[in-house]
């Protein structure tokens, strides 16, 4: 796993949980509500989305000790699996924090609506198309932002020297 994909786990959870601190009082939550906020996140690949998000924080946090104390490693590698092992139940706790956070955007109703969405053909579609299409629109602005960049240097440059500064 690399340190960016980690840094999108994280800011995954960080979006969930902001979510969680800022709609709060936004709907009430009804036991219905909360099964159908469930199956959609289920549906959607919720305890997929999450499954790496546990191991990456441990990783994150061994790799914090390791450059200072590398003679440790092997340990660190046993408490980093021992952790792993012990905390993996807490996925279901995310699974249900975000499920909360949709029966706070949604109402039971519209939850059991989008659900019949997805078990149709074309949501399933979209289940599976999805993610590749957001991958891919990821790396197109990844590359465009690049480009832009090289174009925001070259106008420094020329503005910076048109002031007579060489950059």
């Amino acid at each position: 796993m690399t340190f960016a994909s980690i840094n999108r786990l994280a800011l995954a959870a960080a979006l969930a949980f902001a979510c969680l601190a800022i709609g709060d009082n936004a709907r009430a939550q009804t036991p219905g509500a909360l099964a159908a906020a469930k199956e959609l996140v289920a549906l959607k690949g919720g305890g997929a989305m999450f499954d790496r998000l546990i191991p990456g924080v441990i990783e994150r946090v061994k790799n914090t000790y390791v450059p200072t104390n590398p003679q440790l490693a092997g340990p660190l590698d046993q408490v980093a699996a021992q952790l792993k092992a012990e905390y993996l139940p807490k996925q279901v706790e995310m699974l249900n924090e975000v499920a909360r956070v949709y029966a706070q955007h949604f109402t039971e109703t519209e939850l059991k609506e989008i659900l019949v969405f997805y078990k149709s053909p074309v949501g399933r579609k979209m289940l599976a198309e999805e993610p590749k299409a957001v991958e891919q629109s990821l790396k197109a602005a990844q590359d465009w932002a690049a480009k832009f960049s090289d174009v925001v240097l070259e106008r420094f440059r020329v503005e910076m020297k048109k002031k007579g500064y060489d950059l």
